[in-house]
């Protein structure tokens, strides 16, 4: 087989050095990382996209957070973190990572990124889910005549993340930043209704970014399909996927109508080992090589880390979701398996060692 180790290793934990540490609010901070010259090209980035960091603490523990910087407009990659009540990796990063500390990162990834387009931008972002459009709206403003509005919830005045920032982009880009600022503590919860206000008649004509809350994202997703904003205009970046979802986003991947050919057996190779396991219809081949009695590798299981990928030899998988592989490295035969479910009568996947 090629040697495909260079991928493998590009897609591995790489070290990262904290250059400094920005307290945005009393439950968050900025990370500034500082890139090394060999790992530039690997950290290249999107604005929109996030590393998965690696921590050992009670165990080791995997965490995906999203740029604040924008690539090409700040001269650092920076990460901001909120603080969340029992959070082990959130707790680490802002009780115990200072400067000169050293973090264990994935190269970005994701697809919550800017797109090349002349709309506008509508966002809606709830707590710690402003961070992505920050990096969006650096981006668009610095680089297009576009125009950016925002919606901002969060609980009180004292909980908003880059307050001073946006006042800056306002006044760096007068007339084309316009953000409307939500607050839990004077007006209960965002309600349809003020999405609606806020998003007015001309949404249709916008490309839309929510990011937040889980029930805050349906809140706002709801409301701009029903003022006939087109879905694929709908960008949600969503780093939690309850069950229901996956299984739903399965049956969709592999055939709408719920009728694909599975196959009857999944072959498997890992550490040069070959084992032909029987499949059972619904699991991913990470499910089904665990159940032939393999251990192979794998951290988050949301398809962002890239741990668990894996060379499709031979067959089809749908993949229910990816944010880390490239569409080249797909192209090639790269497959998440965490998020692979295969079809067809042969499936044979490799694990390469590192």
């Amino acid at each position: 087989m090629t040697d495909h180790s260079p991928v493998l290793r590009e897609h591995g934990y790489h070290e990262l050095r904290v250059k400094g540490v920005v307290r945005e609010t009393h439950d968050a901070s900025s990370f500034v990382l500082e890139v090394p010259a060999p790992l530039e090209e690997t950290f290249r980035y999107r604005p929109g996209q996030f590393c998965t960091f690696r921590v050992h603490v009670d165990g080791e523990q995997l965490r995906s957070y999203s740029m604040s910087s924008a690539p090409e407009i700040d001269d650092d990659l920076t990460v901001t973190v909120k603080r969340v009540a029992g959070g082990l990796v959130s707790n680490w990063f802002l009780d115990r990572l200072g400067v000169g500390d050293v973090v264990e990162a994935t190269k970005p990834a994701g697809m919550f990124c800017a797109r090349d387009t002349e709309r506008p931008v509508l966002a809606f972002c709830g707590g710690s889910g402003i961070t992505p459009v920050m990096s969006i709206a650096k981006h668009v403003l610095a680089t297009t005549p576009r125009s950016v509005r925002l919606l901002y919830a969060n609980r009180d005045r004292d909980s908003v993340i880059f307050d001073a920032v946006l006042g800056a982009l306002g006044d760096a880009h007068p007339g084309r930043l316009a953000v409307r600022h939500h607050f839990d503590s004077a007006g209960g919860f965002l309600t349809p209704d003020d999405v609606r206000d806020f998003a007015g008649a001309d949404a249709g004509g916008a490309d839309c970014y929510i990011c937040g809350p889980g029930p805050f994202m349906d809140i706002v997703e709801g409301v701009l399909l029903e003022l006939g904003v087109a879905p694929e205009r709908i960008f949600l970046e969503r780093f939690l996927v309850d069950q229901q979802e996956k299984e739903d986003a399965a049956v969709a991947a592999i055939d709408p109508a719920g009728a694909a050919d599975v196959p009857d057996e999944v072959t498997v190779i890992l550490g040069g080992k070959r084992v032909v396991i029987k499949y059972q219809a619904g699991d991913t081949l990470l499910e089904t090589a665990r159940r032939g009695g393999l251990r192979p590798p794998f951290s988050c299981e949301s398809g962002n880390c890239a741990t668990c990928m894996a060379f499709l030899k031979e067959g089809n998988v749908a993949m229910r979701a990816n944010n880390a592989l490239t569409p080249e490295e797909v192209e090639e035969g790269w497959v998440l398996t965490c998020q692979s479910l295969p079809s067809g009568d042969t499936v044979t996947v490799e694990y390469e060692a590192m």
